[in-house]
C-alpha cells in the first residue's frame, strides 16, 4: 500500500474563509483534503451537511466554517444557533458513526471577560452575546456526542482575505485622517496562518501517535497568540508595520456602542496546547509575518 493510499480523507469546511483558506493549503500534507464552501456544504442546511458527510465518508471532519457577524446575530439568534452549534452537532454525530474524528473552532467569546487574568480551558464560561452563547452550545454539542475531538478555541482573528480588523483598519486608514478605536478590551490577535499551521502540526502527531492518541487527547485546547493589546494597540501595531501615518484616539467601549456586548478582557492561555503539541508566536510577530 502505497503512502498516498493511507492518507485520510479529510473534509474541510468553509474553505473559502480567513482560517478555511489556509487549512486548505497547510492539511495538503496531512491527508486528501475534500474542501467544500457554502455553496456545495451550506451549515444553515443541516439535510445538506449530513448528505455531503454521508456522501464523502471522511476520516476526519475539519471545521472552521461559522456564523461569524457577532453583532448581526444578535438580530438573528435561530441562524446563529444553527450554524455554530446545530450543525457542528450533527457534524459530531455522523463522523461518530463512521468512526471519524472532528476538530472544530470556538472563541474567546465564550468567557464574560468581566476580570483581568489569562482564561484556561476550564475557566467558567458565560457569553455575553448571541454569537458566543451559540459557538458554545456547539462546543456543549460535540463534547456530548462522544465523538473524538479537538476543540480550538481562538481569538481576534485577521487574516489578509476575508472581512477582519486588519483589513478594515488598512483601509480606513488610508481614507480617514483620523480613527477612534477602543482602548479598554483586552484579548490577543492570532493571524488565520497561525491557526492552520498549527492544527496542521498536532494533526501530524494524531497520525503518527497510533489508535489511542485521540482518546488520550480529545478536548478542548485555547489556540492564540502570545502576549496580549487592546484593539488600540493592535491598530498601532497594524499602522507602524504597514507604514501608515494615521491619528489614532483611544476611546472607551461606552463610546463605540454595538448591538453585542463584547468581553472587556479576553485573553486565553494556550499553555496547554503548546505544552502537548505546539509553540504560538507573540501576536506582534504574526502580525509582522502576515504584512510581510
Amino acid at each position: 500500500m502505497t503512502r498516498r493510499n493511507r492518507q485520510p480523507k479529510i473534509l474541510l469546511t468553509g474553505c473559502s474563509g480567513q482560517v478555511g483558506h489556509e487549512l486548505r493549503r497547510s492539511l495538503q500534507g496531512i491527508g486528501e483534503v475534500i474542501a467544500v464552501d457554502r455553496s456545495s456544504m451550506d451549515l444553515a442546511n443541516l439535510d445538506q451537511v449530513r448528505d455531503v458527510i454521508r456522501a464523502e465518508r471522511p476520516q476526519l471532519i475539519v471545521n472552521p466554517a461559522a456564523y461569524t457577524a457577532v453583532d448581526k446575530a444578535e438580530t438573528e439568534p435561530a441562524l446563529a444557533h444553527r450554524i455554530n452549534a446545530e450543525a457542528p452537532a450533527v457534524m459530531a454525530e455522523e463522523a461518530k458513526v463512521l468512526g471519524a474524528a472532528l476538530v472544530h473552532y470556538s472563541t474567546d467569546y465564550v468567557f464574560s471577560g468581566q476580570d483581568g487574568g489569562a482564561r484556561v480551558e476550564t475557566d467558567p464560561v458565560g457569553p455575553l452575546n448571541v454569537y458566543g452563547a451559540s459557538k458554545l452550545a456547539g462546543e456543549q454539542a460535540i463534547a456530548a456526542s462522544g465523538v473524538p475531538h479537538l476543540i480550538f478555541r481562538t481569538s481576534w482573528v485577521y487574516g489578509m482575505r476575508g472581512k477582519n480588523f486588519l483589513l478594515t483598519m488598512l483601509r480606513l486608514a488610508k481614507e480617514r485622517d483620523e480613527l477612534r478605536i477602543v482602548s479598554d478590551q483586552h484579548g490577543a490577535p492570532t493571524w488565520s496562518r497561525t491557526i492552520a499551521d498549527s492544527t496542521a502540526l498536532v494533526l501530524a502527531q494524531a497520525g503518527q501517535g497510533g489508535a489511542g492518541w485521540w482518546e488520550a487527547n480529545s478536548g478542548i485546547y485555547h489556540l492564540s497568540s502570545q502576549g496580549e493589546t487592546t484593539w488600540f494597540g493592535f491598530t498601532q501595531a497594524i499602522l507602524e508595520e504597514a507604514g501608515i501615518a494615521c491619528k489614532l484616539v483611544p476611546i472607551t467601549t461606552e463610546e463605540y456602542p454595538v448591538p453585542a456586548k463584547r468581553p472587556q478582557f479576553s485573553v486565553l492561555s494556550s499553555e496547554r496546547l503548546q505544552e502537548r503539541f505546539v509553540r504560538l508566536p507573540h501576536w506582534r510577530e504574526a502580525l509582522r509575518l502576515c504584512l510581510e
